[in-house]
């Protein structure tokens, strides 16, 4: 959805240009390609409707800025509805109860709820510092239990064990005394899930509900079915007093539109997002960036938190300081980044954060290729010896013909980035005594624009 409903906004931006003010013409254009997208998106109907009519009663009349055009107003206007669709701001986790907050996860088979699970586990470890336990009260899909329990090892919260003879509500009662006892601030009680809604899942989950009385009961909805997660969303919020939504698969959603449909169609606030597979790959939603990244203005500030924690910045300082002192740049500190890089998720998520003028130029790139070419850099480092790394000047024939098969790459690969890793050097030589400024003069402000400047495998 994103890419689309920017393109329209932008297309029509351009073409309002000039126009003092924003009138009942322009406006109708304007929400015309609107409505294209939100449908195409797979947003319900009723809230593509509600959501026209709000941004139509907004933006007309509206005096136009001195320094923006009618586009750019209106843009603004469309920024601010569909945040206040998504829900205001960030919605966080009520856990003021006596300990053990109970959180109930609730969804249909597939939406990743055993993941998301663990991945809350994960997050309420690290983030809010508490003791954590998770149970499976999911007795009729095989492995579903010991899925759950994989999954917490990983996230480094407990698990309680339970059977598939057991039945639900006994495991979730057994687990809550278990809780009690062994001081444990959070239970986290996995429910299962149908392929479709039926009677018999509503009410095991009501009887499950009604037994542990949660303080948070957490709708997990997958993004990508679209119109589906409407209906199903409906079902759950008569059967539940529903607390929030977890959106989860949101990187492998192309059109978005359950952002924007669960929200209005619950009346619960979307409290998680997940994106990406790994345990850590679930962030706080907030309505504001989220609308920001469907309207191609990217989210600068998840960049930032994700840089913040993929990056090390003890190891940055000082390399920093030896870069400055004179000491040369070797291929350690080489490797040293493409790990800071790998650790903040890789070029695609990265790119996915960044506005889309920024994107524009990489879109003919084939960010897997890059994201292939960077492990095979590394591959071709870790097969020298660490004399080799810290003196690249002694990489001679002989030695190349080793690393490259150690590396299982041709020699031409060694070269390639032999010659890669000396661009850099030159440009780490110059930042050194206030090169910087210079440097990135000569380079027109670009981050990648001088030789060989840029991320193998992207466009320079």
């Amino acid at each position: 959805m994103a890419s689309n409903l920017t393109d329209r906004l932008s297309r029509l931006v351009k073409t309002m240009r000039g126009q003092a003010r924003i009138t009942e013409s322009n406006v109708q254009d304007m929400l015309r390609e609107v409505r294209m997208a939100l449908l195409e998106a797979d947003v319900a109907l009723p809230v593509v409707r509600d959501f026209i009519a709000r941004v139509k009663d907004k933006a007309l009349g509206t005096e136009v800025a001195g320094s923006l055009n009618p586009g750019q107003a209106l843009v603004g206007i469309v920024h601010k509805e569909l945040a206040a669709t998504m829900g205001e701001g960030v919605s966080d986790l009520n856990l003021a109860a006596q300990p053990p907050a109970v959180i109930l996860m609730a969804g249909l088979q597939g939406a990743g709820k055993t993941t998301t699970t663990a991945k809350l586990a994960r997050h309420l470890i690290s983030k809010r510092k508490k003791k954590v336990l998770t149970v499976s009260a999911d007795v009729y899909r095989p492995a579903a239990i010991e899925q759950l329990k994989t999954v917490t090892a990983q996230a480094g919260a407990e698990w309680f064990p339970s059977q598939p003879a057991d039945k639900p509500r006994d495991i979730a009662l057994a687990a809550l005394d278990h809780a009690r006892r062994h001081y444990f601030d959070v239970l986290l009680v996995d429910t299962a899930g149908r392929l479709a809604i039926d009677e018999a899942l509503m009410a095991e989950i009501r009887e499950l509900h009604a037994a542990l009385n949660p303080v948070e009961t957490l709708f997990v909805v997958d993004a990508m079915q679209g119109q589906d997660a409407v209906n199903t969303a409906k079902a759950f919020k008569e059967a539940l007093p529903l607390t929030g939504v977890v959106l989860t698969k949101l990187d492998g959603d192309s059109r978005g539109g359950a952002a924007l449909s669960v929200r209005q169609v619950t009346g619960a606030p979307i409290k998680f997002a997940g994106v990406s597979e790994k345990l850590d790959g679930l962030e706080v939603f907030d309505a504001e960036r989220h609308a920001g990244r469907v309207l191609g203005m990217g989210d600068i500030v998840a960049l930032v938190e994700e840089v913040q924690k993929g990056v090390d910045l003890a190891s940055a300082q000082k390399l920093a300081e030896k870069v400055k002192s004179g000491g040369g740049f070797d291929l350690e500190d080489f490797l040293a980044q493409i790990s800071q890089m790998k650790k903040m998720g890789g070029l695609s998520s990265l790119m996915d954060k960044l506005p889309s003028q920024l994107t524009a130029k990489a879109q003919g790139a084939d960010l897997g290729k890059a994201e292939k070419d960077v492990r095979r850099m590394e591959g071709i480092i870790h097969s020298m010896t660490p004399l080799e790394r810290r003196r690249p000047e002694l990489i001679k024939a002989s030695r190349k013909r080793r690393i490259a098969a150690g590396a299982g790459v041709p020699v031409q690969e060694v070269n390639r980035l032999l010659n890669q890793f000396e661009q850099m050097q030159g440009m780490m030589k110059k930042m050194k005594g206030g090169g910087l400024m210079k440097m990135m003069k000569r380079m027109g402000g670009g981050f990648g624009g001088g030789p060989g400047g840029g991320f193998p495998g992207l466009p320079r």
